[in-house]
């Protein structure tokens, strides 16, 4: 009996670095909507490379199909095809661009037996290898010893989908006919997050008080971030005498 062939993939011969290592380098300074924003990660991978390695390790390189690709040139001119489907891959304006990843899914079919494959990431740490697998139609796990990371992991990759497409449950939701991917989680995340932040304020808001900063510190009103304990007097015998409000004097900042 023989043994299947073992077949390269992309990655093992050659991808386009130029352009993935100029795509993560723009992406440090894209904040709207990167999950950088959701919550600061020491070793967050960037997204466009991680996109890319997933694709080019799936995808087989051209020199194990030498029945269509038969000459070194016929095999150097498909590569390139899929260089060029890399370099569309990782820009940050195509990440939700649905014919660009149906481009990139349609190969990874090609090469994975019509199926798209499982990824599992062992230490995800910020979850940026789930999410571009997730985001390339492959069924995305992870996992992390460091509890912050499986929240981020949760928040990312695991909830959202469960809301693929639905319509958000808020009272005076708009009547729309089509809610895409998490956009309607993501109206009522806002809509109940607003509704949190200005319920905290009447109960806390005379806790933290606008204060006058004096001019050497610009003017204008500061809202208290912090109460402060500074001895505005001869020190305070906390045994036979509790500390009171006056004893504090707030921390101010500017917004």
């Amino acid at each position: 009996m023989s043994e299947n062939k073992y077949k390269k993939k992309l990655i093992e011969v050659a991808i386009p670095l130029e352009a993935i290592n100029a795509a993560s380098v723009r992406e440090k300074s894209i904040r709207h909507g990167h999950p950088s924003t959701l919550h600061l990660w020491w070793a967050r991978r960037p997204l466009a490379a991680c996109r890319a390695v997933l694709f080019a390790q799936l995808v087989d390189d051209p020199s194990s199909d030498p029945k269509n690709f038969p000459t070194p040139e016929a095999q150097e001119a498909e590569r390139k095809r899929l260089f060029a489907i890399i370099e569309d891959l990782v820009k940050w304006e195509n990440s939700t661009n649905e014919e660009v990843l149906e481009r990139a899914r349609a190969e990874i079919r090609r090469s994975c037996g019509g199926e798209l494959p499982p990824v599992y990431d062992p230490f995800s740490g910020g979850g940026s290898i789930p999410l571009e697998a997730q985001r390339l139609g492959l069924p995305a796990y992870g996992s992390d010893l460091n509890p912050v990371a499986v929240m981020i992991g949760k928040a990312m990759i695991e909830i959202p989908p469960k809301f693929k497409d639905r319509q958000p449950i808020h009272p005076g939701a708009k009547d729309r006919q089509f809610y895409r991917n998490a956009e309607g989680l993501a109206e009522d995340v806002k809509y109940y997050g607003e509704w949190m932040r200005e319920r905290a304020l009447e109960r806390l808001a005379h806790l933290y008080p606008e204060v006058d900063l004096p001019t050497e510190y610009g003017g204008g009103k500061a809202t208290v971030a912090a109460w402060m304990r500074i001895p505005m007097k001869p020190a305070i015998d906390s045994e036979t005498k509790p500390a009171t409000h006056s004893d504090f004097i707030p921390a101010s900042i500017p917004i």
